[in-house]
């Protein structure tokens, strides 16, 4: 069989290859055998019941109903072939559906979480970790007694840093959001302290908490010019991280699915890792 030039083409995100798999689709027969089943079942169906014009209406509405549906499967084989590509590429394991150890609070959140891929190998030179596009799921009753499920998603670069675990047990480096007005109110409930560092720019973007038992000399240290610098300008648009006991979780808000959008959490949380292994490797020489 030969393979169409769009087929040839590397993939740069998930939606590259759909217009291909979904052409490839509709030039099977069996895909327009069962598009005619249901249409037809459907049309009949609602004609005998309510007359030939509303049947005429309803097979109609099952066409299009069915044209979505191998859509959407065309668009989760072009996403599948994406991920396939971007893993071979970079060298990386690529696994499915899977928990993630809940190590950070993010990590802990909802009442179910999954990871529903993850790419595992070289973030970088000398950086081994993983990627993955992260959900977690909150299940609440409203007051008549349905139930309903929130999706919250993100992607995450995984990286143990074991070096750091005795100088920085925890560290927080999230998203500044909320009234500043209202700061010394939330601290007061906090179990963690938050850390003042002498950046306008930062505590603009960040908001960052470490345990009260923190070194705060070592904690300075650790956020050095460069690095305060490369989190307001060169980090990833929403940029965030945790640390707990030894294990960096960095995220941003939503699955990303390209290429250029992995590859900037990848060096990022790549970055994180080597500042706090870099900062650990001082202190211990």
């Amino acid at each position: 069989m030969n393979v169409s030039e769009d087929a040839m083409n590397v993939p740069e995100d998930a939606n590259d290859l759909r217009g291909f798999h979904f052409k490839q689709l509709l030039r099977r027969p069996v895909t327009w055998l069962v598009i005619a089943i249901f249409v037809l079942v459907v049309g009949i169906a609602t004609a005998v019941y309510l007359g030939a014009a509303i049947g005429a209406g309803a097979a109609g509405a099952m066409l299009l109903v069915s044209l979505l549906i191998v859509f959407a499967i065309a668009d989760s084989r072009a996403e599948d072939a994406f991920f396939t590509t971007y893993a071979q590429q970079r060298q990386l394991a690529l696994a499915g559906r899977s928990p993630l150890p809940p190590a950070t609070p993010l990590l802990r959140k909802g009442d179910e979480r999954y990871a529903e891929r993850t790419l595992s190998g070289s973030l970088a030179d000398g950086v081994e970790g993983a990627l993955a596009l992260y959900t977690y799921e909150e299940e609440s009753t409203d007051s008549k007694g349905n139930r309903q499920t929130d999706y919250y998603r993100y992607t995450l670069g995984l990286v143990d840093v074991p070096e750091c675990a005795a100088h920085i047990p925890e560290l927080i480096c999230q998203r500044k959001f909320g009234l500043r007005a209202l700061e010394g109110l939330e601290d007061a409930f906090r179990a963690k302290e938050r850390v003042r560092l002498e950046s306008a720019a930062l505590e603009e973007r960040y908001e960052i908490f470490a345990g009260a038992e923190q070194d705060q000399v070592w904690l300075r240290r650790l956020f050095s010019p460069t690095f305060v610098v490369w989190l307001g300008e060169e980090a990833p648009e929403k940029f965030a991280f945790e640390l707990v006991g030894g294990v960096l979780c960095c995220y941003v808000s939503g699955h990303k699915k390209s290429s250029a959008q992995l590859d900037a959490v990848s060096a990022a949380s790549a970055a994180v890792a080597r500042r706090l292994r870099e900062e650990a490797l001082e202190t211990s020489a």
